[in-house]
């Protein structure tokens, strides 16, 4: 049995790590130590990676599965000829953590309950784990009740109320589940040598405890914008793809799922890009967090230290870590025969230059939590507001990550020149008159570069990269970011042109050649028609896309625009911060002309002029 499609799994999360469950009840995937470190059920990649299966045995099974109510706790029920069980899955949290304490301490446990809902069915447990990604099969080893598996510097201990017989690296086991039955499965992770055992917390109670944290949570933010339902759900999956002991939230729980089965563009996305954090900021405000964005700009300040005109880090690991060297796992197969497998990611030794208009927009949006700013965050602005000034002119990677050669692209530009526009506007709170100055003469020289260079008359268009002729949705950004108007006329016919040239049934392609729609550029799509005000034709695009999440409401990287199919790494984070800054966006136009609530934060975009205001 293979670990089945991208979109078939479910997440869960607890603060620390994520793990996936697919509609068969097999855990495919769990680093348990954190989300980069490696795997003790990794079968995504490899059927021989390792996996924890609890399925009925049988051939006519049907499966409906859902999250528990406002929480990352995955209830699946099979159907079967002969009867009905339920399996609740749930990563542990600390027992008592409630609102932003959960994650903070979680136990390291992966907690799975089977209740039997009707008649008799068969059940077979499958305990198959596989160390560091698949290389190492520990010995079983019965203790007390208990099976410790135990290999390296991991170790992994499993209370089970089902009799499992051990052999060769992997425990299994038959049971009828009857109607009443309750079974309950507890597994808990440790390192080998820090002196501990695993935790091993109650089932029922871990459960319990799972859904009243994630609950109290989602109570905290309470979203009242358009797309209610949506916008909350996304925001619970970016809080579950949050570290929580730095505040980092990370690209996805994954590595490796390529963006086309059988490709070799598969990386490892378990990592924090700097890109993402303006993004991830705004989003989690206009979903009601700030205190979750306000740690974020707390996080990215404490990772990159003094930059002092040094190159800035474009992605760090989730507390803090620059070197994220890349490495190949050969023994692995991949995902549909996809390879290679990857570790790390050689992309944090590239030059992107918009991470530096990313960061300081970051610190407009944050503007109010920022006065007054401290020593350290001016300096770092600064230095930063200067880099763009002296750096804008070299060429770089790109938003995309090219690693072919690096070219003078757009969108890098164009956020060289948010960050002096928000510089210039932070005026004396973050430099003296001539910085000022010098910033704003930069500013200038960006944007008529980018207005004459960028521009393709034969295309009709704004295109990737000076000089160039090829469209790359990345120029959706500009009115986005306050650089056009969505109106403008060369930005009204770059919207239509990319739309028409890249797009298929709102599945928008980063560039001509791209194996799959890219959701986030789908909804910036969204974006830019509803600012150009075309807001019935922004509403229809968004809830097609809001549409196209698999069944739990979770959205991978891409999608093909043939086969409808999810593909890349999942869930992904900026997928779902794009659903919520386009439900945002819908919502301001909407209620432009109408008073809002004075509790929630409030944002437009008119013109050249983006606020960010909290009202």
């Amino acid at each position: 049995m293979d670990s089945g499609r991208i979109s078939e799994h479910g997440f869960l999360a607890d603060g620390r790590s994520a793990a996936l469950v697919d509609r068969h009840g097999s855990v495919n995937w769990w680093c348990p130590a954190r989300f980069d470190s490696p795997s003790v059920f990794g079968r995504i990649l490899d059927d021989r990676a390792g996996h924890w299966s609890i399925a009925p045995e049988a051939d006519d099974v049907t499966v409906s599965r859902s999250y528990l109510d406002d929480s990352l706790v995955l209830r699946t029920v099979f159907h079967t000829g002969t009867g009905s069980v339920a399996v609740t899955d749930a990563l542990a949290l600390e027992p008592g953590a409630r609102g932003h304490d959960i994650g903070l301490r979680s136990p390291r446990a992966l907690v799975r309950v089977v209740e039997g809902l009707s008649g008799v069915v068969p059940v077979r447990v499958e305990f198959v784990p596989r160390f560091e990604y698949g290389r190492v099969t520990a010995y079983l080893k019965r203790s007390g009740g208990l099976i410790d598996a135990m290999a390296g510097a991991c170790r992994l201990s499993l209370r089970s109320d089902v009799p499992l017989a051990c052999r060769d690296g992997n425990a299994t086991g038959r049971v009828p589940v009857r109607a009443g039955d309750t079974l309950r499965f507890t597994l808990g992770y440790a390192p080998t040598y820090d002196g501990g055992d695993p935790a091993l917390p109650d089932a029922d109670r871990a459960v319990a405890e799972a859904v009243a944290g994630w609950r109290s949570w989602a109570d905290l933010h309470d979203y009242q914008g358009r797309y209610r339902d949506q916008v909350r759900h996304s925001a619970m999956v970016v809080q579950g793809m949050t570290y929580q002991p730095s505040g980092a939230v990370v690209a996805a729980a994954t590595t490796s799922l390529p963006e086309r089965p059988g490709g070799d563009r598969n990386y490892d996305y378990r990592f924090v890009w700097v890109r993402d954090f303006s993004l991830t900021l705004r989003a989690l405000w206009r979903s009601a967090c700030p205190d979750e964005a306000d740690r974020q700009f707390s996080w990215v300040a404490r990772a990159m230290g003094r930059i002092d005109g040094g190159r800035v880090p474009i992605m760090y690991g989730v507390e803090g870590e620059r070197d994220l060297t890349e490495h190949a796992l050969d023994h692995l197969r991949g995902y549909a025969g996809s390879r290679p497998v990857l570790v790390g990611n050689d992309a944090w030794k590239q030059r992107q230059n918009d991470v530096l208009g990313e960061i300081i927009d970051a610190a407009w949006l944050m503007r109010h939590y920022l006065d007054p700013m401290s020593p350290d965050v001016r300096h770092l602005l600064c230095d930063l507001a200067d880099q763009a000034a002296r750096s804008w002119r070299l060429p770089d990677s790109g938003m995309w990550e090219a690693r072919d050669t690096q070219r003078h692209y757009l969108s890098s530009k164009v956020q060289c020149w948010t960050a002096l526009d928000r510089a210039v506007r932070f005026g004396s709170r973050l430099g003296d008159p001539a910085d000022v100055r010098r910033w704003a003469r930069a500013r200038d020289e960006i944007r008529a570069a980018v207005l004459g260079r960028g521009w393709n008359d034969r295309l009709g268009a704004y295109t990737g990269a000076f000089d160039s002729d090829r469209l790359d949705a990345s120029v959706l950004l500009m009115p986005l970011v306050g650089f056009l108007p969505a109106a403008d006329p060369r930005m009204r016919s770059t919207i239509d042109v990319v739309e028409r040239r890249l797009s298929r049934d709102g599945l928008l392609l980063r560039f001509d050649g791209d194996p799959a729609g890219f959701l986030i550029c789908s909804f910036w799509l969204t974006s830019c028609l509803a600012l150009a005000g075309e807001q019935e034709r922004a509403v229809r695009l968004f809830e097609q896309l809001a549409g196209r999440v698999n069944d739990l409401g979770l959205y991978a990287e891409q999608i093909d625009q043939v086969t409808g199919e999810q593909v890349g790494n999942f869930p992904q984070a900026f997928s779902h911060i794009g659903l919520i800054n386009a439900a945002g966006l819908l919502t301001d136009i909407a209620e432009r002309r109408r008073d809002v609530p004075a509790d929630r934060p409030h944002f437009l975009a008119t013109g050249t002029d983006v606020v960010a205001m909290s009202t």
